[in-house]
């Protein structure tokens, strides 16, 4: 069929309408236009970064399958904005089924196991995950010669896999000659290769090619677990590669030691580099991250509402993203101006995450209408003072608890930096905030009376919340 970008696009958007709702086409496919259209691929023009990325991320494979309808042959949609290069994505033989030709990652049969976004660029790096990056950094820099295997382990949505990914781009960006041969790829994907190469009894083919990669990133091991046959199989290809001198990098929900049935060969042979974790970003980090995903998606969020966000998102990097787009899509498909009183009630049902790392048990209560000074005030009233007494430089010791009690309370409650808790209690550096909470924590494990007195105060501030 013979047609031009436009005709081709205006097809697609036909059939679109009719698999889509009203307010989702009118938001993001119908403000978007062709620009070319040439090899089988349609280049289309969204108007910002975030807008490309969201029809890319939500509607790229229904756009593709519709314009194979349309042509009769595969069609590739390339959807960027003019502050947006086209993100081509690098050639390299991931082999994400058993037996496929090198294809492009976005084609519409593979699944995208690489993606071009996780760069090192794009991390954010914080004192949870520092030690992670430097590490992942220098096998990028110098693969097989610094920490083989590097094993990352941390809760889900912290950032390993942009990590794992990270590497890999950053290595087949290198242009070394011959190009390296990259796998990044899931362990359950694995398993189920491994499967399908037994029923097909092609398992020699399935091990010399999993043997040849240069660089081998496997996510989720733990998922290896109990599965002898499994663990047998990657044992054997672990040691071919490590003895070749190639590059292996894991990644776990947690470290090897506490991977319950899981071979203790394997286990050992996981730490034989380097274990680096990774945590839950503090407040400051998640403030960045905020601002460098607002930064990406070329929108500008009030310092109040990244606050916000920060506040009550705190258990990952995905939650604080996912945050972002859903308050940018509100904002989209309701035509409002977004807002601090917009943003609450969007997040409304967005609650601060478990503070198991705490010692006010979980399931702490939205403090939004509290701040540092008002809790330093109950705490001192709780101790028959004022909150300006707690504030002094008196260090007596009638001041000295209800102080430090004040500063744990404002610092888990509210989540805010060591510096603003410093602020509150007479403007106290914040090393000694660090020290005081680490201090009481310690005397709430052992005095029941304190601990029944802080109970009830965080009991009365959640009510006053």
């Amino acid at each position: 069929m013979d047609l031009d970008a436009n005709d081709l696009w205006e097809a697609i958007l036909r059939l679109a309408a009719k698999s889509v709702t009203e307010q989702g086409y009118a938001t993001w496919l119908s403000k978007v236009k062709a620009v070319s259209w040439s090899d089988g691929v349609l280049h289309a023009e969204a108007t910002s970064r975030f807008h490309a990325e969201w029809v890319e991320d939500k509607y790229g494979g229904l756009l593709r399958t519709l314009g194979e309808q349309v042509v009769g042959t595969p069609v590739e949609i390339r959807v960027t904005s003019s502050a947006l290069p086209d993100r081509r994505p690098p050639e390299v033989s991931l082999a994400p089924v058993a037996h496929a030709p090198p294809t492009d990652r976005r084609s519409n049969n593979v699944p995208a196991y690489l993606n071009s976004r996780y760069t090192f660029d794009r991390f954010v790096v914080g004192e949870n995950n520092r030690l992670a990056q430097a590490a992942s950094l220098a096998v990028a820099e110098r693969p097989a010669q610094t920490y083989n295997p590097l094993f990352l382990y941390g809760a889900t949505g912290l950032g390993k896999t942009h990590l794992m990914q990270a590497i890999a781009n950053r290595i087949l960006e290198s242009k070394r000659h011959p190009a390296p041969r990259v796998c990044y790829i899931p362990t359950e994907q694995f398993m189920n290769e491994m499967v399908t190469a037994i029923q097909k009894n092609t398992m020699e083919a399935f091990r010399a090619r999993y043997r040849s990669y240069e660089l081998l990133l496997v996510d989720d091991v733990q998922f290896l677990r109990r599965k002898e046959h499994t663990q047998e199989e990657f044992f054997h290809t672990f040691n071919a590669l490590h003895q070749s001198s190639c590059q292996i990098v894991l990644s776990s929900d947690r470290k090897p030691k506490e991977l319950e049935g899981l071979q203790d060969r394997l286990m050992s042979r996981f730490e034989w580099g380097l274990v680096a974790d990774m945590t839950r970003p503090s407040y400051e980090t998640r403030v960045a991250i905020l601002r460098k995903k607002a930064e990406e998606d070329e929108v500008c969020l009030a310092a109040e509402i990244l606050d916000l966000i920060a506040r009550r998102c705190r258990s990952s990097v995905r939650q604080l993203e996912g945050a972002i787009i859903q308050l940018l899509a509100f904002s989209s498909l309701t035509s409002q101006e977004l807002t601090l009183e917009m943003a609450r009630h969007t997040l409304a049902s967005a609650r601060p995450g478990s503070n198991s790392d705490g010692v006010l048990g979980s399931g702490t209560a939205d403090m939004d209408s509290l701040n540092p000074e008002a809790i330093r005030n109950l705490v001192a009233e709780a101790w028959g003072l004022a909150g300006e007494e707690l504030a002094s430089a008196t260090r007596a010791r009638q001041v000295l608890v209800p102080r430090q009690v004040a500063m744990l309370l404002i610092k888990e409650l509210l989540d805010v930096p060591l510096r603003r808790v410093g602020q509150a209690l007479g403007g106290r550096h914040h090393s000694t905030v660090l020290h005081s909470i680490r201090k009481v924590k310690d005397q709430l494990a052992t005095d029941r009376e304190l601990r029944s007195k802080v109970d009830s105060l965080v009991e009365n501030l959640r009510r006053t919340a």
